[in-house]
C-alpha cells in the first residue's frame, strides 16, 4: 500500500512539473499548428521571420489577427509591414479571450474565415483560446465536422486551459452556444 501511494505522488509530481514546461515549450516554438492542411493554420503571434517562413514553406495567402488592430506597437507594425512586403491578405479580427462573443461577433468572424484567401494563418497572443475559438468555428461551419471534433481546437494540448475558474473559459462558452445554433440550423434543413 506505501509503494502505491509513493507512485501516486510521483506521478502527480511528474504531471505537476511536466504541464508547465509543456506549455512553456508550446510559446517558445511558436504554438504553431495545422488545422485543415492546405487551408488553415494556427500560431501565437509571429515573428517577421515566422510569417515569412509560413508565406514560403505553406503559401500562406492571409493572416488573420485575433489580437485587433494596434497602430504603434511593434508586432503589429512588422506584421502589417510583413505581410504587405508579402502580398498577403491581412484582416484583424479583435476578440477578448475572457469576455463571450455575441452572435453577431461569431457572424463576423466566421466571415473572415470564409472570405480570407486560403491558406491562411489564425493568430491571436498566445495561440491558445481565440485562437482556438476560431479554429473550432472553422472546423465545425466551414468544414462541416461534427461537434466533438471541432472542440478538440479548443484543448489544453494547444495550451487552451479553462479549469479552474478561469476567463478563457468563455472562449468554451461561446464555442457551445455556437455549436447549439449550428445544430438548430442542421435541423432545419
Amino acid at each position: 500500500m506505501r509503494m502505491r501511494k509513493l507512485h501516486v505522488v510521483v506521478l502527480v509530481l511528474i504531471v505537476a512539473v511536466s504541464l508547465p514546461v509543456y506549455l512553456g515549450l508550446l510559446q517558445i516554438l511558436g504554438n504553431f499548428h495545422t488545422v485543415a492542411a492546405g487551408k488553415l493554420y494556427r500560431s501565437a503571434q509571429p515573428s517577421p521571420q515566422d510569417l515569412a517562413g509560413y508565406a514560403q514553406t505553406l503559401g500562406i495567402k492571409s493572416v488573420i489577427n485575433l489580437r485587433g488592430p494596434r497602430p504603434g506597437e511593434p508586432w503589429y507594425d512588422d506584421e502589417v509591414r510583413v505581410s504587405k512586403e508579402l502580398g498577403l491578405y491581412h484582416a484583424d479580427a479583435g476578440i477578448s479571450a475572457t469576455q463571450e462573443l455575441s452572435a453577431a461577433q461569431v457572424d463576423e468572424l466566421e466571415k473572415a474565415l470564409r472570405d480570407a484567401p486560403a491558406p491562411l494563418l489564425l493568430h491571436c497572443k498566445s495561440g491558445a483560446d481565440r485562437t482556438g475559438l476560431a479554429a473550432a468555428l472553422y472546423v465545425l461551419d466551414i468544414q462541416h465536422r461534427p461537434v466533438e471534433t471541432a472542440a478538440r481546437q479548443l484543448s489544453w494540448m494547444y495550451g487552451h486551459w479553462p479549469f479552474w475558474g478561469s476567463r478563457t473559459a468563455a472562449m468554451d462558452r461561446t464555442f457551445e452556444h455556437a455549436a447549439s445554433l449550428h445544430a438548430e440550423v442542421r435541423l432545419d434543413h
